[in-house]
C-alpha cells in the first residue's frame, strides 16, 4: 500500500469548555491540543495529513499554518510535513459524516488512519502498531477496558471473542451496557475499504448521526479481520471535553516529562510542581526547585541549579550556573558557565552573560551582553548595551536607550565602574577603565581611565525649619504659596 492518509477530526465546538476558542485549540503544555496530534502524526513515514474542521475554521487553519512554520526546514533527514489539507464540515452530522468530507483526498491504495484533534497524547509507537495491522488488509481498532465505561461506545464480540460491532451508549441494551471494553474512536484500515463503507452508513439511531463506528459491523459482515489493539496507557486515548479533563491530562503529561528528566539524572525537588511546555536538554547533576516553568527550547549544562518559582523560555544555561528564585528568562538568552542570576531578575531576548557574570535582584536586561566577570547586582535596567570584562554596574543604573522613536546602544569598556543611580543616555561610549560618579547623567562619551561626574551641585540651607501641620495644612507650603502670590 502507498503511504498513510491521516484524517484528524477537529470540527467540534467543545460546548463544555465554556469558551469562544475551538476546543482543539486549547493549550496543553503550552501547545494547542491539535498540534500535539499533528506532531505525532507527521512523524509517521509517508504520512499525508487532512484536518476536518468546522467551528472556528479560520482559527484552526491559522494553527495549522503556525504548526508548519514551526517545523524544521526540509532536508535529507527532515520529517517536515507537506501541506496539510483543511476541509470544512459545514454541518456536524456525526463522525462518519466528518470522515466522508475527506474521502476526495484519500488515495485508493493508501492506509487510512482516523485520529481526533482533542485526543492529544496518542503515542507514535501505538499508531505504528495499528498501521502495521491495517496493511494486512484488516480493520484495526484501538480499545481500552474501563472500570466505569459510562458514556462510551461498547465493543461487541461474538462467542469466539471476535469483534463484530460497536454500539453507542444511547443505543445499547442492558447486556451491552455491562461491557467494559470501550471504543476510543481511533482506527486504521485500507482506504479502499473506508471509501466503500462510508456511503452505507445510516443515521437511524438515537443521535440521528452517521456513526463512523458502524463500519465495524460492515467489516464483520464482509469477513474483514477486525483487530482490537490496546494503548500502553489509558491517558493516550483520553479526550478533552471540559477544563477538568484538560487539567488532568496536563498533570499526567508533566509527570511523564518529570520522570523522563529524572531518569536522565536531573534532580527535581518535587516532580508534581514542575512544568515543561517545550523541551529540556540537561547535563548531569542538575537541580530544579519547585514551581519552575520551562518553555521553548532550554539547554542546561552540568551542575546547573534552578531556584524556586523561575520561568525560563528559550535559554542556554552553561555549566555551574545558578538561577536564583523568582527569576524570569524570556529568550533567546545565553548564559555561560559560572554565571549567577537573581533572585527576582529578568533577562529578556538577546541577553548574553559571559562566564562568571552576575545579574542580581530586580535587574532587567534586554539585548545586552555582559563580559566575563561583569556584574549588576541590583535595581538596574540595561537595554541595548555591551559590557566588557570586569564591569561593575551600581544600583539604580539605567541605560536610556529609547528616544521615543529609535533605540540606541550603550558601549561600556572593560573594568568600567558605574556609580549608583546613574543614567547613561544612549548612544554613548564609556571607555575602558573609566569611572562614572554616583548620581550622574552621562550624555557624552567618557574617555579611558577617567572620572566623569554629571550632577547638580549640592546646596545646603542652614537652620531650615521643618514643615509643621497647622489646621490640616502644611505651614511651610502655605508660606511658600503666599510668597508666590506677591507682586
Amino acid at each position: 500500500m502507498s503511504g498513510v492518509d491521516i484524517v484528524i477530526l477537529a470540527a467540534g465546538k467543545g460546548t463544555r469548555m465554556r469558551s469562544r476558542l475551538p476546543k482543539v485549540l486549547h493549550p496543553l503544555a503550552g501547545k494547542a491540543l491539535i498540534s500535539h496530534v499533528l506532531e505525532t502524526a507527521s512523524a509517521l513515514p509517508d504520512a499525508r495529513l487532512t484536518v476536518v474542521a468546522g467551528h472556528g475554521m479560520d482559527l484552526v487553519k491559522g494553527e495549522l499554518e503556525r504548526f508548519q512554520q514551526r517545523q524544521p526546514s526540509k532536508g535529507p533527514s527532515s520529517k517536515r510535513p507537506g501541506s496539510i489539507n483543511c476541509i470544512e464540515q459545514k454541518q456536524q452530522l456525526g463522525t462518519g459524516h466528518a470522515v466522508q468530507q475527506a474521502v476526495p483526498v484519500l488515495a485508493d491504495d493508501s492506509v487510512a488512519l482516523v485520529l481526533y484533534g482533542d485526543v492529544p497524547l496518542i503515542e507514535q509507537a501505538t499508531l505504528e502498531r495499528m498501521l502495521s495491522s491495517a496493511r494486512q488488509d484488516q480493520l484495526t481498532l484501538l480499545t481500552v477496558v474501563l472500570t466505569d465505561p459510562s458514556g462510551y461506545g461498547r465493543i461487541v464480540r461474538d462467542s469466539a471473542d471476535r469483534v463484530v460491532g460497536i454500539v453507542e451508549q444511547k443505543d445499547a441494551n442492558v447486556e451491552q451496557l455491562a461491557i467494559a471494553e470501550i471504543n476510543t474512536g481511533i482506527m486504521a484500515m485500507p482506504s479502499a475499504h473506508l471509501k466503500a463503507w462510508l456511503p452505507q452508513l445510516s443515521n437511524d439511531n438515537a443521535q440521528g448521526e452517521y456513526y463512523l463506528t458502524d463500519i465495524v459491523a460492515l467489516a464483520a459482515q464482509q469477513n474483514v479481520v477486525i483487530e482490537a489493539l490496546h494503548p500502553e496507557s489509558i491517558e493516550e486515548v483520553e479526550g478533552v471535553n471540559n477544563r477538568s479533563q484538560l487539567a488532568r491530562l496536563e498533570r499526567y503529561y508533566q509527570v511523564c516529562q518529570a520522570e523522563t528528566l529524572m531518569d536522565a539524572g536531573v534532580a527535581l525537588a518535587d516532580p508534581a510542581r514542575f512544568d515543561c511546555r517545550g523541551s529540556i536538554t540537561a547535563g548531569s547533576d542538575v537541580f530544579i526547585d519547585i514551581n519552575c516553568v520551562f518553555a521553548g527550547e532550554v539547554t542546561l549544562g552540568n551542575s546547573v541549579t534552578i531556584g524556586p518559582n523561575c520561568s525560563i523560555t528559550d535559554a542556554s544555561i552553561g555549566d555551574g550556573a545558578t538561577i536564583k528564585a523568582n527569576t524570569v528568562i524570556e529568550g533567546p538568552v545565553t548564559i555561560e558557565a559560572g554565571v549567577e542570576v537573581g533572585p527576582f531578575a529578568r533577562l529578556r531576548e538577546g541577553s548574553v552573560l559571559r562566564k562568571n557574570a552576575k545579574v542580581g535582584n530586580f535587574v532587567e536586561t534586554k539585548k545586552t551582553e555582559f563580559g566575563e566577570g561583569s556584574k549588576a547586582s541590583h535595581l538596574s535596567y540595561l537595554g541595548d548595551s555591551t559590557l566588557g570584562k570586569g564591569v561593575n554596574i551600581g544600583a539604580g543604573t539605567i541605560t536610556c536607550n529609547y528616544d521615543g522613536v529609535n533605540k540606541h546602544r550603550t558601549e561600556i569598556g572593560d573594568k568600567v565602574f558605574i556609580g549608583s543611580n546613574s543614567s547613561l543616555v544612549a548612544p554613548v561610549n564609556i571607555s575602558e577603565g573609566s569611572t562614572v560618579g554616583a548620581g550622574s547623567t552621562i550624555t557624552r562619551d567618557v574617555p579611558p581611565n577617567s572620572l566623569s561626574v554629571a550632577r547638580g551641585k549640592q546646596k545646603t540651607i542652614e537652620n531650615w525649619p521643618r514643615p509643621e501641620k497647622v489646621e490640616g495644612k502644611n505651614k511651610a507650603l502655605e508660606k511658600t504659596s503666599t510668597k508666590k502670590s506677591e507682586p
